[in-house]
């Protein structure tokens, strides 16, 4: 920009300082002009060596190419006494045994413009439910990959330990597999088998707030015996009018609960029963019995007017509440596990009857119910230890299994109280006065079940 201005007032024909004395230089100097030599703007390079004949002065204007080329020419001879540097040690840098030079500043170069980069758009990918899936199913497949590899690699303490297993036979022990027992019912619209574990978990809650608590202390002409020879009447009466299973036990939890409230006479008792099964049945059965029915099985102690009085009074201290979790309830679960696991094991299913299995749970169950002590249990666990006790007496290996254990709620050493008690009703049952349940079992349409002899290994177990 300085030389521009100089030029353009000269040929304005401006006075323009230094001008003569530029012209004195001139003419010392043989007629060479530098042209604009007062501005600084001249680059005088002296003391150049190459190949030993000294290099001309050159006086120019700095351009951008030639300041470019200056740049360029000290960059090729700063690389060219690097290669000729020998490294002594931890020494100082010496060239041909010459003191260390320190070398100037590089230039630095001009910056340059970036180009500008454009970066690609990132790709949307959308995420479905079943990509998401087999993520989750691709990192499940590679944990397991893992872990199989990791067990392949078998140390010296699983060698010892399989060694020591074989040695004591237990390298072939079956592991207890829970049985899936709602699978064959997947299509039975009937069976719910969407909701029937919330169904029995409501079932657990409902019988802990309708169990019947220890009543006979409050009634003064009623004790347990007179309770146990109702208990065996109805059961008679039950088998008459040939009903349900489960009229049977609604009808022994609404005895029990109705005397548990009121206090009444022996000249009623059998009135209380007998309208308590009216009422079961009217609530179970599709077709049940008629009052009159009721009157001459009882030889008519009753009449007509008395069982619907009767009728009224306990729905009326019952607040009609008879939807109740009865042992029934239950024993249909417990037993379907049961003779799910015996199907599902041909080894259990050869020692033990399906058909038996069923008619012993409900023998031990009726037992039970018929004897005042078993009240002080709840519904699941007199059905649970049923179905325990009944597997000992068949011999129905294991006794007791995952899959029991899972749909009962209750282990081994949970039952044995109640279990015991049931193996000591099976013991008196053939010498007891009380002999309808005995009898309805021997026959060869119940599979004669009480005729197998009672489970006295158990009375031995510690709980």
């Amino acid at each position: 920009m300085a030389a521009r201005n100089v030029l353009q007032q000269q040929n304005r024909g401006e006075a323009v300082p230094g001008a003569i004395k530029q012209k004195n230089m001139a003419g010392a100097q043989g007629r060479n002009r530098k042209a604009l030599g007062d501005i600084g703007n001249m680059v005088t390079v002296r003391g150049g060596v190459e190949g030993g004949k000294p290099l001309p002065q050159v006086s120019r204007p700095i351009t951008r190419s030639f300041c470019a080329q200056l740049l360029a020419n000290a960059q090729a001879a700063a690389d060219n006494q690097k290669k000729s540097m020998v490294v002594n040690g931890d020494g100082p840098i010496v060239a041909n045994g010459a003191l260390p030079v320190k070398a100037a500043p590089a230039a630095r170069k001009p910056a340059q413009k970036k180009a500008a980069i454009v970066k690609p758009m990132p790709e949307v990918i959308e995420i479905s439910p079943d990509t998401v899936e087999q993520v989750k199913e691709n990192k499940q497949k590679k944990k397991a990959a893992n872990d199989s590899s990791m067990k392949k690699a078998a140390t010296l303490t699983s060698t010892l330990t399989a060694r020591s297993k074989a040695a004591c036979g237990l390298s072939h022990k079956p592991k207890n597999q829970i049985v899936d027992i709602d699978a064959t019912d997947v299509n039975n619209e009937l069976a719910v088998v969407e909701y029937v574990e919330d169904i029995y978990t409501f079932y657990k809650i409902a019988e802990n707030e309708s169990r019947i608590h220890d009543y006979m202390d409050s009634q003064p002409e009623i004790n347990e015996k007179m309770r146990s020879i109702l208990i065996d009447w109805l059961i008679e009466v039950h088998q008459k009018f040939e009903l349900n299973q489960e009229t049977l036990y609604l009808t022994i939890n609404i005895v029990d609960r109705y005397l548990a409230v009121t206090t009444t006479s022996r000249r009623e008792l059998q009135l209380v029963g007998m309208s308590a099964m009216l009422i079961a049945s009217k609530y179970e059965e599709i077709w049940a019995p008629e009052v009159n029915d009721f009157v001459c099985i009882s030889d008519r102690a009753y009449d007509h007017e008395q069982v619907l009085g009767m009728e009224k009074r306990i729905l009326g201290q019952l607040e009609w509440y008879l939807t109740v979790p009865t042992p029934y309830v239950f024993l249909v679960r417990f037993i379907k596990a049961a003779v799910s696991d015996a199907q599902a094991n041909v080894a259990v299913l050869n020692s033990c009857n399906v058909t038996s299995m069923e008619n012993m749970v409900y023998f031990l169950a009726e037992l039970g119910l018929m004897n005042y002590a078993t009240n002080s249990y709840c519904s699941s666990m007199i059905a649970a230890s049923a179905v325990y006790v009944a597997r000992h007496a068949l011999n129905c290996s294991p006794f007791w299994n995952e899959t029991l254990k899972l749909h009962t709620g209750f282990s081994e050493s949970q039952l044995l109280g109640c279990a015991k008690l049931l193996v000591s009703y099976h013991m008196e049952a053939p010498q007891h006065k009380l002999r309808v349940i005995y009898r309805k079992y021997s026959s060869s349409h119940r599979g004669a079940v009480a005729l197998n002899p009672p489970a006295i290994s158990l009375l031995a177990l510690h709980e």
